[in-house]
C-alpha cells in the first residue's frame, strides 16, 4: 500500500514540534474536500495560529473522525531550532521509510527547504536501496492536507485542552528533546 505523509512544524517557547498526517491514497480527495469546505469566504487556507478558539474547536470536531494518522515529533530547541528541526524531521523520515509512505509533502520555508532536502537525502542514503520515498515542498495554500498537520502541531503545543481535543487524530507522539 502506498501512503501520503503531510507535514507541518509548530514552535512552542524551547519546543519544536513536527507533525505529519499520514493518508491513504482513496482518503486524500475527501478529506481535500473536507478541509477546504471549512474555508471562510476568502480565505486560501485553514492556519491554526490565526484562527479563533471558537472555529479552532469547530475545524478540530470535523477533523476528529478523518482517516488520517497523526505523528508529532517534540524536539527542543535549546541547541537552536533548525537543529531541533533536523533531529524530529530526520526521526519523521526514518519512521515513514519503515510505513512504507511513497510521498512525502512538506510545508515550504523557502530558503530553508534546501536544509530539509540534506536531511531527508542523509536518512533516505543510510536505508535500503529500495525506498520508494519521494519528497517535495509546497506551499501551504497548494495542499489542503497540510492543514491537518497545522492543526495537530498547533493543538499539541498548546497544550490542556487543546491537546485533548486532537487526540483521536494522534497516532503516535515522539519526544525527542532528551535525545543528543
Amino acid at each position: 500500500m502506498t501512503l501520503h505523509a503531510f507535514v507541518d512544524e509548530s514552535r512552542r517557547n524551547d519546543q519544536y514540534l513536527i507533525a505529519a498526517a499520514v493518508i491513504d491514497p482513496r482518503n486524500l480527495r475527501p478529506l481535500r474536500k473536507l478541509l477546504t469546505g471549512m474555508l471562510m469566504p476568502g480565505q486560501r487556507e485553514l492556519h491554526f495560529k490565526k484562527e479563533t478558539p471558537t472555529r479552532r474547536k469547530a475545524i478540530i470536531s470535523q477533523l476528529a473522525g478523518a482517516e488520517a494518522a497523526v505523528f508529532v515529533y517534540i524536539s527542543s530547541c535549546k541547541r537552536g531550532e533548525e537543529r531541533a528541526r533536523r533531529q524530529s524531521l530526520a526521526q519523521l523520515v526514518d519512521n515513514l521509510v519503515d510505513l512504507q509512505v511513497s510521498r512525502l509533502v512538506l510545508d515550504s520555508r523557502e530558503v530553508r527547504d534546501a536544509d530539509d532536502k540534506l536531511v531527508i537525502r542523509r536518512v533516505l542514503g543510510e536505508r535500503s536501496a529500495d525506498t520508494a520515498l519521494v519528497y517535495e515542498h509546497l506551499d501551504s495554500t497548494q495542499d489542503a492536507l497540510m492543514w491537518i498537520a497545522d492543526a495537530a502541531a498547533w493543538c499539541y503545543g498548546a497544550g490542556g485542552d487543546w491537546q485533548r481535543r486532537i487526540g483521536p487524530l494522534l497516532t503516535k507522539v515522539v519526544d525527542l528533546r532528551d535525545v543528543h
